[in-house]
């Protein structure tokens, strides 16, 4: 449940907000209509920036979700006996009207997370690319003719969509996790439901809307929104018809659905939780150094799995890198995200807060000094907290080994290039590590031993729908955008033909 305090008056009607009315859904789509709950519940969507009531949105539980699984498991083959050509022209339908609609989707975004406008701008067109680059890509799903070891033999391999698709998203996201995830799927003939998070439904519905405009077939895209997370979850990883589940969020959730889907051995892609290290070697170029970790760590007030985590500047560097860093963070401005020109929206609820104020309470107890912010932005509101930077930071302090999802940046010291390996591989986490550097040897040696799914050198930020996203030891399994995205919807068939 969203905890975000609800402000004297609700908001103005979501409708009002948009361009086009027709985006501000609340009931759940399913099997190519709108429904509510059975019972008639509702839920409540905050904006985090200021507590008022967006919206009040069908609450569905595990007997919607097994709903939604049948009308799915009713589209998929259907949709699957499709050419590619035909699927491809539906996603490129669907792309084109996002573009279209870019304004209002980026209105829910900000409403719903509290991001800036400029970034859920850019967040909808991130998004787009992958529904454009999967579409795409839905013509190009080859199999192959392999060399017979028997004359009168023919060996051929085709690959054939997975079936039923489970995707669980979260809310810092939104719209691109929602595409990044059914895109590929649907490209390749699977059908889709899709649980969002509690506290960002409406964009989620939204995209429904303009999928539903865009003429894909009733049930290949169902989208159920809903507070009992884990009775819906259960719901996708019990159906032996759900073939796959897809999810991002956290390592500890991603664990309870792995073995849940162990039960039907079910194809499990998690983008999970990050510890980012984020290193500047003395032969760094400095303010690109410190132009990468602005992008890096305060994107979206620190809430993203890719975000530096932990900031390593090597010694020789250590003391002008954090004073920049601590200049350039200080002037970002703290904000409702609808404004003009604010950088830093809120924390997405109270516990956020909570935990990014232990983290520096944690860090100035062990002997961190702070250089710029320190606290919750109170004045700006509830859920804000100003952008922090720390120096002396140590291994022994909390921002070193959890992941602080907040506008806090711990500056650490190492001496040497086997140091500073060795500190930013000593985490259960894989996902994303940053560095700076000039030394070509230095970039293959570091970009080699950095025990990570993603690696950005020289470059703060690094999602693209051409690469493939994802990490390695506790930050999940699988890849999401580029052509390995593809292969994760896919199941490979051996065929022998005989008598040729």
């Amino acid at each position: 449940m969203n905890d975000a305090p609800a402000s004297p008056s609700p908001a103005p009607p979501l409708a009002s907000l948009l361009s086009d009315p027709g985006l501000a859904r609340l009931d759940a789509y399913i099997a190519g209509g709108w429904r509510s709950a059975a019972s008639g519940g509702r839920f409540s969507v905050h904006n985090p920036a200021t507590g008022a009531l967006l919206a009040e949105v069908a609450d569905l539980g595990a007997a919607e979700t097994e709903e939604a699984i049948a009308a799915a498991v009713r589209a998929q083959q259907g949709w699957a006996e499709e050419t590619a050509k035909t699927r491809s022209a539906a996603l490129k339908r669907w792309h084109a009207l996002v573009l279209e609609h870019a304004d209002d989707l980026a209105t829910l975004i900000t409403a719903e997370c509290g991001k800036p406008r400029a970034e859920a701008v850019a967040e909808v067109a991130y998004g787009a690319s992958f529904i454009e680059w999967f579409a795409e890509e839905a013509k190009r799903a080859y199999g192959e003719v392999i060399p017979t070891h028997n004359a009168s033999q023919r060996i051929v391999v085709m690959k054939q969509p997975v079936g039923v698709v489970g995707a669980i998203t979260p809310w810092n996201f939104p719209v691109a996790m929602i595409t990044r995830k059914c895109a590929p799927a649907l490209a390749v003939g699977c059908a889709v439901v899709l649980k969002p998070a509690e506290q960002t439904p409406l964009s989620a519905l939204a995209l429904a809307e303009l999928a539903n405009r865009a003429g894909l077939p009733a049930g290949v895209l169902n989208v159920v929104c809903g507070q009992d997370g884990p009775a819906m979850g259960a719901a996708l990883t019990g159906s032996a018809e759900v073939r796959k589940i897809t999810f991002t969020g956290s390592t500890e959730v991603g664990r309870i659905l792995m073995r849940a889907s162990a039960e039907h051995i079910k194809k499990v892609s998690l983008e999970l939780g990050g510890n980012a290290p984020f290193i500047v070697f003395d032969d760094a170029d400095l303010e690109a150094a410190v132009d990468g970790a602005l992008a890096s760590k305060f994107r979206n007030a620190g809430q993203t799995c890719v975000c530096a985590n932990r900031i390593y500047a090597q010694s020789g560097i250590y003391d002008a890198f954090a004073a920049r860093l601590a200049e350039k963070a200080a002037a970002l401005r703290v904000g409702d995200g609808s404004a003009e020109g604010v950088q830093i929206g809120p924390l997405i609820e109270p516990a956020a807060v909570e935990k990014v104020a232990r983290h520096v309470a944690d860090a100035t107890g062990k002997g961190a000094k702070v250089l710029t912010g320190g606290g919750p932005a109170t004045a700006v509101g509830p859920l804000f907290f100003e952008p922090t930077v720390l120096r002396d930071v140590t291994s022994e302090m909390a921002v070193a080994r959890e992941e602080t999802f907040g506008p806090v940046a711990p500056v650490f010291r190492f001496e040497d290039e086997a140091d500073v390996i060795a500190q930013a591989n000593a985490t259960e986490y894989g996902l994303a590590a940053y560095f700076y550097a000039r030394d070509l040897g230095r970039v293959w040696r570091v970009a080699e031993r950095l025990d990570y799914g993603m690696v950005g050198v020289n470059a703060g930020v690094i999602a693209t729908e051409l690469a493939p996203f994802g990490g390695v030891k506790q930050s999940g399994l699988g890849r999401e955008g580029s052509r390995h995205g593809l292969e994760e919807f896919l199941e490979m068939k051996y065929v022998l033909m005989g008598g040729v």
